[in-house]
């Protein structure tokens, strides 16, 4: 089930969001970002609604999803 983001605490949300991105691995990429380049670019994206937090009531598990 999705929650919204704004109902959550500060804390809370950043902590998700760190997780995920701990989860996504290390950038490869051409530019490095620090952690909250980074934690502020999902915070962007569920924002502008291109993720969404989910809830899993089985396994009481969140995470960050992208809309398709």
């Amino acid at each position: 089930m999705n929650i919204p983001y704004q109902e959550l605490e500060a804390e809370t949300l950043r902590a998700i969001i760190e997780e995920f991105i701990s989860r996504e691995g290390t950038d490869y990429g051409a530019h490095e970002y620090s952690l909250e380049q980074k934690v502020q670019q999902v915070r962007n994206q569920l924002e502008r609604g291109n993720i969404v937090l989910n809830f899993d009531p089985e396994t009481e598990s969140c995470d960050l999803q992208a809309v398709h």
